[in-house]
């Protein structure tokens, strides 16, 4: 199985200028598409050449691992974006309302985990086995689905996802993207 990228859902330009085409540049273009081709490079030939990517990311380590886990988890994070946000559906709302207490104090917690990863890494908003709703963090090319949890929104938090467009002001990163969450594709996933 040869992985490939994925395509946006939208233009590059189109979340600018809180996301300018530069950084899809370089982030969708040519970190993502490392990460695609060092994926197929590594499982050519081996007991992974024909599992899909979440597969791949519950059963390798090491360098296999690390690009399967990174082409999946910035998948889903330029697939959770949209120019036109739209309100959150009220199922995630009354789920969020009923976990965090508010959509307000969900978005306060989640900004505070994210400001508190060290270096690089991601945070999530994940449901559990009992479709109960945490926030996580993960290092470097960490992923929820390898300790049993459901992705239902992430940010990346490696500097790398906003250093052209925020230099090294990850708050303010983090504030614009509340404005590009497609919510309607996280209460989907729900």
């Amino acid at each position: 199985m040869i992985h490939e990228m994925p395509k946006l859902p939208y233009d590059m330009e189109a979340l600018a200028p809180k996301m300018s085409k530069e950084t899809f540049d370089y982030h969708y273009g040519k970190h993502l598409q490392t990460y695609v081709n060092n994926l197929n490079k590594f499982i050519a030939g081996t007991e992974f050449e024909n599992m899909n990517l979440e597969d791949i990311i519950r059963n390798a380590q090491g360098p296999t691992f690390n690009n399967a886990a990174q082409t999946w988890n910035h998948t889903f994070f330029f697939m959770s974006l949209t120019p036109e946000q739209k309100e959150i559906p009220s199922t995630l709302s009354d789920k969020i309302n009923s976990t965090f207490g508010s959509v307000e104090k969900f978005k306060e917690e989640f900004t505070k985990s994210a400001l508190g990863v060290f270096g690089s890494g991601w945070t999530w908003l994940v449901k559990d086995n009992e479709n109960n709703l945490k926030i996580m963090n993960t290092a470097n090319a960490g992923n929820p689905i390898t300790e049993g949890f459901t992705p239902l929104m992430v940010i990346d938090v490696w500097e790398h996802a906003y250093y052209i467009d925020y230099r090294n002001n990850r708050a303010a990163f983090i504030d614009a993207f509340w404005s590009l969450v497609n919510w309607n594709k996280v209460a989907e996933r729900l």
